[in-house]
């Protein structure tokens, strides 16, 4: 650990002040989940050479961490999203991001429905309960007490939460949402709201006779209604709404940053496809995990993913791009160029 730190401009802050000044603005944040490690267990940093993904064998979690510190030192995302003890080991011990334009965040809390321990049995089909392992003081100082001294390692946590439909099992995610709301807002901490679909709807579809994008966005803005400035998100991280809803939500609210989650890998196209058309509905935020770890070659796929959301290469055309890098590394592609610019379903619930 360095003696002093080193403060840098973080992009993140710039473009969010860019984006509230002017709702036109072109910028688009970035942001790697490498979180997965609070949902999937070994097979979090995902498998190894030659390794199934459901049976591994995996990448190990020294695996796992140099790639965030490779990811970080290219600079491509603005936001590295981080479980707390992989947030103490490279933003506290390490201070990885000292002098980085990318700003680190912690996984606040872990619902039910992304307890994903091979054997988990119903917990992902379960109506959702809140449950948080990490807290503030521990993401912001690595420590349940603060020091009492300086500034916090870590200033900006995700808190994710799933409705379902249900008064109760709703409540009760609500009224978790609020506590932490509270505690960030008393100890300085930021934060971005994570609002999954629902896991549990009922299948009549009574509890959203409008669609389940209709459902989310809805409950995104009654549920932030009564949130004054200093208790609301920095910005939102959403499945993808559709062009209708996303923009419905955009035009709604020009202060709430809309962010778009990328659930499960899919191709590469389905990955930049996605970027491109949430931005042109009003997105401005990606938060990819799967998508950016299941990558042949994660740095080339940021790079290309930063070239897509910057409006530099239209999807397709960084699809070709990406497969032309990766040969060049050596590497072969988990499918053909072929394969790899067809459009899939990809599902944006976690347990997807």
């Amino acid at each position: 650990m360095t003696a002093a730190r080193h403060e840098a401009a973080k992009t993140l802050d710039a473009k969010v002040a860019r984006l509230r000044a002017d709702p036109r603005c072109r910028d688009f944040i970035i942001a790697d989940a490498k979180d997965a490690d609070m949902a999937f267990g070994l097979a979090a940093p995902g498998p190894a050479v030659g390794g199934d993904r459901q049976r591994g064998p995996f990448r190990s979690l020294a695996d796992f961490r140099e790639q965030i510190r490779e990811i970080v030192s290219q600079g491509f995302v603005d936001v590295m999203l981080m479980s707390a003890s992989t947030s103490d080991v490279l933003a506290r011990e390490e201070r990885l991001f000292d002098g980085s334009p990318v700003t680190p965040a912690v996984r606040m809390n872990d619902t039910t429905d992304i307890w994903l321990a091979a054997g988990s049995g119903t917990y992902p089909r379960q109506p959702a309960l809140p449950f948080s392992t990490a807290s503030i003081p521990h993401a912001q100082w690595g420590r349940l007490e603060p020091p009492g001294r300086g500034r916090p390692v870590v200033d900006l946590g995700l808190f994710s939460i799933t409705l379902n439909g249900d008064a109760a099992a709703d409540r009760a995610m609500l009224t978790a949402y609020r506590d932490f709301r509270h505690e960030a807002e008393r100890n300085g901490f930021r934060h971005f709201l994570e609002v999954f679909f629902p896991n549990a709807l009922a299948e009549d579809g009574t509890a959203a006779p409008l669609g389940v994008a209709r459902f989310v966005a809805d409950h995104v803005v009654r549920a932030l209604a009564g949130v004054p400035a200093a208790g609301r998100p920095v910005f939102l991280k959403i499945p993808y709404l559709g062009p209708e809803v996303t923009a419905q939500l955009a035009a709604y609210d020009p202060t709430l940053i809309i962010g778009i989650l990328g659930g499960a890998a899919g191709t590469t196209h389905d990955a930049f496809a996605l970027v491109a058309e949430s931005k042109r509905s009003g997105a401005r935020v990606a938060l990819f995990g799967r998508k950016i770890n299941a990558a042949e070659h994660q740095l080339e796929f940021v790079r290309h993913l930063r070239a897509v959301a910057d409006e530099h290469l239209p999807a397709a055309e960084a699809v070709r791009s990406y497969h032309a890098a990766i040969g060049k590394h050596g590497l072969a592609p988990h499918r053909s160029l072929e394969d790899d610019l067809a459009i899939t379903h990809t599902a944006a619930a976690y347990c997807g």
